[in-house]
């Protein structure tokens, strides 16, 4: 019994860390709105761009779900790496190492940067849809496929933004890092939106490829979570 209400403490603790941190990071985005403004001008400015190069001829659904994670992919590896470096750039990570356990703060930073990543994609995809008549034929298999990739962009995301934080070349380093990492993620989740575009898609057709998403997310977190300790007190 004290086992077991020393574990509830413990995970109690961890879940309100965990969200304290979350909500200082939105209420800096909601005054700010830095993160917010930067990603989603990168991807209207990216998909304006591709919409008059492509001009009107009819693309594949496999070349615009490429398209459309192409552009998400750019934009998350510039902008989700705010989450440490406003921290380094503000001088308040060493307050934030002494308020807050290592896993709080990865697991606080990593709901920030999934929720905010899956906000703007939604509004991308609604301009994308628009902006290139796009007939989108299983919204639902659509919306688990932005949810899960972006889950998986976030987990790497974060990590890694925390180790670049600590690097003196900053703005580049976190897209050469992070694309070998989502490789798998890429290839998955452009079949699973080239299916929900498709007339004679289904989920069956994209159930590997969402497997593979909801395994890659689960294995990168898991990991992150892990290695994240040594990583913020080295």
């Amino acid at each position: 019994m004290a086992d077991n209400a020393q574990q509830s403490k413990t995970i109690g603790r961890w879940v309100r860390g965990a969200w304290a941190v979350f909500r200082k990071d939105v209420r800096l985005e909601v005054r700010d709105r830095y993160g917010v403004s930067m990603l989603l001008m990168f991807m209207l400015s990216a998909l304006i761009l591709g919409r008059f190069a492509m001009g009107q001829e009819p693309l594949s659904e496999n070349v615009q779900s490429g398209l459309l994670w192409i552009i998400i992919v750019f934009a998350a590896s510039i902008g989700l790496g705010r989450a440490f470096i406003s921290e380094e750039e503000r001088g308040t990570i060493l307050l934030l190492r002494l308020h807050a356990a290592a896993a709080e703060v990865f697991t606080g930073k990593l709901l920030y940067n999934f929720v905010l990543l899956l906000f703007v994609n939604l509004v991308m995809v609604g301009a994308f849809v628009f902006l290139l008549n796009v007939d989108v034929h299983i919204v639902t298999l659509l919306v688990a496929t932005l949810a899960l990739g972006s889950l998986g962009l976030a987990g790497a995301s974060t990590l890694l933004a925390a180790i670049v934080a600590r690097s003196a070349n900053r703005a580049p380093m976190l897209p050469v890092l992070v694309f070998p990492i989502l490789i798998p993620l890429l290839l998955s989740v452009v079949n699973a939106t080239g299916a929900s575009l498709s007339e004679s898609g289904s989920w069956g057709e994209a159930a590997e490829s969402l497997w593979t998403l909801f395994g890659f997310s689960g294995v990168v977190i898991t990991a992150s979570i892990m290695l994240f300790d040594y990583i913020w007190h080295d």
